[in-house]
């Protein structure tokens, strides 16, 4: 009798042991209590879960409603955690008649209230934009990892993996913060488990998981909390719009419109008109928010509201998590803007002090400020979108150093641009930048001249706006997008035995250290002066090919107005400063902020031929 007891007792523990394998996934992986959105939707993933039903006995946590769905490996679980519910663990029960029953332990958390952890990035900050695996490689045990698609690494090429990884990042905080850099921006950490080139991290594969050739979730909180105690914000690029077909999911998906499925593969057109035209076709439309980016992207179709939950759930999750300040949307015009809009009131329900902005490569300024908030009359609806990556204010840009002036040309090109901030509800929130890991590097645009090289970065840190600039900028880092990407190329000094480290002086030739002693002494002056970061702006129409721009904060006593002077033509100039009288009264000197060079108000000012002059009015 008691050797059939133990036999009995010995198949029912291998059944529970069994049963308890079966449930793979649980999603979000926890939660916290006190969210402003009591709703919870739980993911759960394993072997045939259809047909259980739900138990859940914890003080201030309601079951509300379970959802089958088309694949029977899924289960949807809606909670609501109330008000009271407290902090701790809890055991959720599945059972069903004739079948094993299966349990899983979940966890909520407090919510981390610190004052100040969630920043927000405004035009106070200057961003560095750089990709963890080709600025430093801090870790080399994490440079190939078992049981991953991709394990080769090659520096050689600009398609394989290069080993840089979040701990490279934490390595050379200093460096940024020398630089007057105030807040990071890395390309997407999360992990990207694709057969190869997956290094720049927009094909997630799991959403709830950093790659482990960058480290780890708890690394990646690390490096946020090390960044925030050396006053350095963070940034977390996010994907809305598309998945990597390596991701955990994509091969058994929870139901078949969970993407954007078309009878044979159809790529969007990269057309961002037939979403603002009031003419458009529907067609057209459709191709544009539905097409996949490419065929190893997956376009997610974010009409379905698991999907809109499971995207929202995740970015909640991953800001109060790791205490993030603010969010990079990737490829921002190609989503579902409802939804879109949908998004950005819930997260900054949960975070009122978080930042973000959208990546919007159009080319026009109302096809810009079309994607921001406040633009109600011709959308219908508030996208509550802050602000943009300012595309159309590059080009004009790189029109004003390179360009010819005309009626509409050259220096006459910026000064039109700006003249259209009307139509945003606030430019000063739009990211302005010269290029990223998607562009023709800015010293190669601007054909390797060197005064350009000061003058454009001398624009970029004084105009309105948040700027942002590419990592190894400062190194006069070049090169084309294409054919061979390298403007990806690694950091120099960032892995053991580089020939060089341009990280320190010693490793710089005389001309970068001199771009980089350039661009920290304006980026730093930036970070003191508030007129050059929530001043307001005054341009004049340009004269003679000099366009000439004002940064002042009248009634703020620890703001310095400044003079910002562009002469673009390969000929040098003098300015005569009359014409500006309304914002020098009562000014009699002008001090460039670099070279203290001092300039008297009744006399001409000599401007060299490419430069621009930054003037501390005094």
């Amino acid at each position: 009798m008691k050797k059939l007891f133990l036999i009995l007792f010995l198949f029912l523990s291998v059944q529970t042991i069994h049963a308890q394998n079966r449930l793979e996934r649980v999603e979000p992986l926890f939660w916290w209590t006190g969210m402003k959105n009591t709703n919870l939707q739980l993911m759960l993933h394993g072997k045939d879960l259809s047909g259980y039903t739900l138990k859940v006995n914890y003080p201030g946590v309601k079951l509300v409603k379970t959802h089958p769905v088309e694949n029977p490996d899924y289960l949807f679980v809606d909670l609501d955690i109330q008000s009271e519910a407290k902090a701790g663990k809890f055991v959720i029960n599945l059972e069903q008649k004739g079948k094993s029953s299966l349990k899983f332990t979940y966890e909520l958390k407090n919510r981390d209230n610190a004052a100040g952890r969630i920043q927000g990035v405004t035009n106070k900050d200057f961003i560095y934009l750089l990709m963890p695996d080709r600025f430093s490689n801090g870790d080399p045990s994490n440079d190939v990892v078992k049981g991953m698609r991709e394990t080769k690494l090659n520096r050689d090429s600009m398609y394989y993996r290069h080993g840089g990884d979040i701990q490279g990042v934490v390595n050379h905080l200093d460096y940024l913060k020398q630089l007057g850099v105030t807040t990071i921006w890395m390309t997407p950490e999360i992990e990207n488990d694709m057969v190869n080139a997956s290094y720049h991290g927009y094909a997630v594969t799991d959403h709830y998981r950093i790659d482990p050739r960058y480290g780890t979730n708890e690394s990646y909180k690390n490096y946020v909390e090390k960044a925030h105690g050396k006053g350095l914000k963070v940034i977390k690029d996010i994907v809305h719009n598309h998945i990597g077909t390596g991701h955990w999911m994509y091969n058994s998906l929870p139901m078949k419109d969970w993407l954007n499925q078309w009878p044979e593969f159809t790529q969007t057109s990269y057309r961002d008109e037939p979403v603002m035209d009031p003419h458009t076709s529907l067609a057209d439309r459709k191709k544009m928010l539905d097409g996949w980016f490419v065929s190893s992207m997956p376009d997610l179709n974010e009409r379905n509201p698991f999907v809109q939950q499971y995207l929202i759930q995740n970015h909640i999750w991953w800001i109060e998590y790791a205490g993030i300040d603010g969010l990079r949307l990737d490829t921002y015009a190609y989503n579902e803007p409802e939804f879109m809009a949908d998004w950005a009131k819930r997260l900054q329900a949960e975070f009122p002090t978080l930042s973000i902005f959208g990546e919007t490569l159009v080319n026009s300024v109302p096809a810009q400020a079309f994607f921001t908030q406040g633009n109600t009359v011709n959308r219908g609806f508030d996208t509550h979108l802050p602000g943009i990556t300012d595309n159309v204010l590059k080009a004009s840009l790189f029109e004003a150093l390179n360009g010819k002036s005309g009626w509409v040309d050259g220096v006459f090109r910026l000064y039109n641009t700006i003249s259209q901030d009307f139509l945003y509800q606030d430019a000063d929130k739009n990211v302005i930048y010269f290029d990223n890991h998607d562009m023709s590097r800015f010293y190669s645009v601007i054909g390797e001249d060197y005064n350009k090289y000061k003058s454009g970065i001398a624009l970029l840190l004084t105009l309105r706006g948040i700027p942002q600039m590419y990592y190894g900028t400062e190194i006069l880092m070049k090169n084309y997008s294409d054919p061979d990407g390298l403007v990806r190329s690694d950091f120099p000094g960032g892995w053991k035995g580089d020939k060089e480290n341009k990280f320190t002086p010693a490793g710089r030739t005389t001309q970068e250290q001199d771009a980089w002693t350039y661009v920290s002494k304006l980026a730093n002056y930036r970070k003191n002066n508030p007129a050059l970061q929530t001043g307001k702006m005054m341009q004049f129409v340009p004269e003679d090919g000099m366009y000439v721009y004002f940064r002042y904060a009248d009634g703020n006593k620890d703001a310095k107005d400044v003079m910002v002077i562009l002469n673009a033509d390969s000929t040098a100039k003098t300015l005569n400063t009359k014409r500006f009288s309304e914002r020098l009264v009562n000014k009699t000197i002008l001090k460039d902020v670099i070279n203290n060079t001092e300039f008297k108000l009744d006399q001409p000012i000599a401007v060299p031929a490419k430069t621009t002059l930054v003037l501390e009015l005094n």
